[in-house]
């Protein structure tokens, strides 16, 4: 019996030793894992950052040698979401500044300014997120409040979607902004012959160009805080539209060295010294960044009546707003790209913004490809122009929560006929077969999940309206996930290392407390993120 006992313990222990190692086991739980059959799973195996092995508990619990072993007590796991459209640089240096996002009226933006100011003594105050279109009075301010304030201190404040600002003299005068000044694709607002401190779209950058750049260390800082507050919310990698090269290098350098974890897709800025770098040496790809497209600014925002539209606004006679640069110059671009492998990605929300660049891109691209050429937003669109897309394999690049703020006042924009073709995301949807999701964040709120109630229940965080905005263009839960994961894994060419769950692939993802599949729309924003992973390391457990 003894020699029976000293074999079998031998015979265990040689299985043992047989076994291939592995660094973690998640079991009894409800997996997504978004591959191409949206299988359902129970149990997840991973080594070195990757998923060996997704199948049942009974498959996984003897495979493999495990290190660790987590029973999920049936908690739901998803691919971690993806934001396809986002500023994540601009959301965390805004973390320094004052947020004026959810204020109620100009008063109580000059209000919050003032102490933010007392409290924050700096060479310039900045801050983000006004919006007049939340206010009682839904016109632009004016300056002289924050002339009285701040004499000698420039002020620049930014409004929501970043396409406009209100400014004091301090700052006109830092940058020598005259009243009467010209400019194209851009407006510096007068009344009577003097400067209100509004300035539109490249008016902005007039004044924005004189603010002293951020030290290494402030960007360190708000990397780390923009990640945190990603982290929470389920976000394992983010779309950063809009860098310029030395910002891009720099959190490069941070993210080899293990200061900023999160995986980020690059846009480069528009520019000739991003241009000349991103020939040379894009595409750029490492482990957490990749360096792979432009972003070009085709027009302004909506809100600010800034986005360039085929007929004029219906709340103002006369005005189409305007294009940022001239159509030759994007079509230019396009040429010179077209024999890249490089993506050319580019803002365009109003109507005739929007034609203009599918007419640009499908004389540059022949015809279907798979160069993934974006539009982002595509927020308004003509009911002839959306075959383009897909004849031309343009990539719609949306945010459903535009929707959802938007709704409240677009039909004063674009009159009652014209915002039945805005936000109409299953149209775009149907053109590719696909669409990538994301939430334009610092200008929507960064959470995920408020981006899953506006694409299905097309709601907001209030619940409003009953039946949703213009239902008919909701997207079922699943092509919801899929834009938030995978689909948003491939507008950036990532999606066969991320955005399933899948042999192979990184072990990105997140546990929730409930399921978003199967919940009451109603009960969506309910959920809590209890973890999320990246590279199968624990970066976020939820109290």
């Amino acid at each position: 019996m003894k020699y029976r006992s000293v074999i079998l313990l031998l015979s265990l222990l040689a299985a043992c030793k047989s076994k291939p190692p592995a660094d973690l086991l998640l079991y009894n739980a409800v997996i997504y894992t978004v591959n191409d059959s949206f299988t359902v799973a129970q149990a997840m195996a991973i080594r070195n950052g990757h998923i060996l092995a997704v199948g049942s508990n009974d498959a996984l619990q003897d495979q493999y040698a495990y290190a660790e072993r987590i029973d999920a007590d049936g908690k739901v796991i998803y691919p971690g979401f993806i934001d396809a459209h986002a500023h994540f640089t601009g959301y965390g240096l805004g973390l320094q500044q004052v947020a004026l996002a959810g204020t109620g009226s100009w008063q109580e933006v000059v209000n919050k300014v003032k102490a933010f100011a007392a409290a924050n003594p700096q060479p310039w105050i900045l801050g983000r997120g006004w919006d007049q279109n939340d206010w009682d009075v839904k016109s632009f301010p004016d300056k002289s409040q924050l002339d009285s304030a701040f004499p000698n201190t420039p002020v620049f404040l930014a409004r929501v979607d970043g396409h406009a600002a209100v400014v004091n003299q301090a700052a006109l005068d830092a940058a020598g902004v005259k009243a009467g000044q010209i400019l194209t694709g851009g407006m510096v607002e007068t009344s009577n012959g003097r400067l209100t401190g509004i300035l539109i779209d490249n008016a902005v950058d007039l004044v924005s160009s004189k603010i002293p750049s951020p030290s290494p260390a402030q960007y360190e800082k708000s990397w780390r805080a923009a990640e945190q507050q990603c982290f929470a919310v389920g976000l394992t990698s983010v779309s950063d539209c809009g860098l310029e090269l030395k910002e891009a290098l720099l959190l490069d350098t941070l993210q080899r060295s293990g200061s900023v974890q999160m995986r980020v897709y690059v846009m480069l800025s528009d520019n000739e010294t991003n241009w000349q770098w991103l020939k040379q040496h894009g595409p750029y790809k490492k482990d957490r960044i990749n360096i792979g497209g432009m972003k070009f600014y085709a027009d302004g925002a909506l809100g600010s009546r800034g986005a360039c539209l085929l007929h004029e606004y219906a709340d103002k006679a006369g005005w189409k707003g305007f294009l940022l640069k001239d159509k030759s110059y994007f079509a230019a671009k396009a040429q010179e790209m077209a024999g890249t492998a490089l993506q050319m990605c580019t803002h365009a929300i109003g109507d005739s913004a929007t034609r203009e660049i599918l007419n640009i891109y499908a004389s540059a691209l022949k015809g279907k490809n798979d160069k993934r050429w974006r539009i982002e937003h595509a927020q308004v669109v003509d009911s002839a122009d959306f075959h383009l897309f897909g004849e031309y394999s343009v990539v719609p690049s949306v945010q459903p929560t535009h929707a959802t703020s938007d709704m409240y006042w677009a039909a004063s924009r674009l009159g009652h006929q014209r915002v039945k073709t805005a936000y109409a995301y299953r149209q775009l949807l149907e053109q590719n077969g696909w669409l990538p999701l994301g939430t334009d964040f610092p200008v929507e709120d960064i959470s995920p999940l408020k981006t899953f109630l506006a694409a299905v229940g097309r709601v907001d965080a209030k619940g409003y309206p009953e039946g949703g905005f213009q239902a008919e263009n909701a997207l079922s839960r699943e092509r919801a996930l899929r834009g938030m994961t995978i689909w948003a894994a491939r507008a950036a060419f990532e999606e066969k290392e991320k955005g399933s769950l899948e042999p192979g692939k990184l072990a990105d993802f997140i546990l929730l407390d409930r399921d978003l599949m199967k919940m009451p729309v109603t009960d969506i924003l309910t959920t809590r993120v209890v973890a999320t992973y990246i590279g199968g390391r624990k970066v976020y457990a939820g109290k």
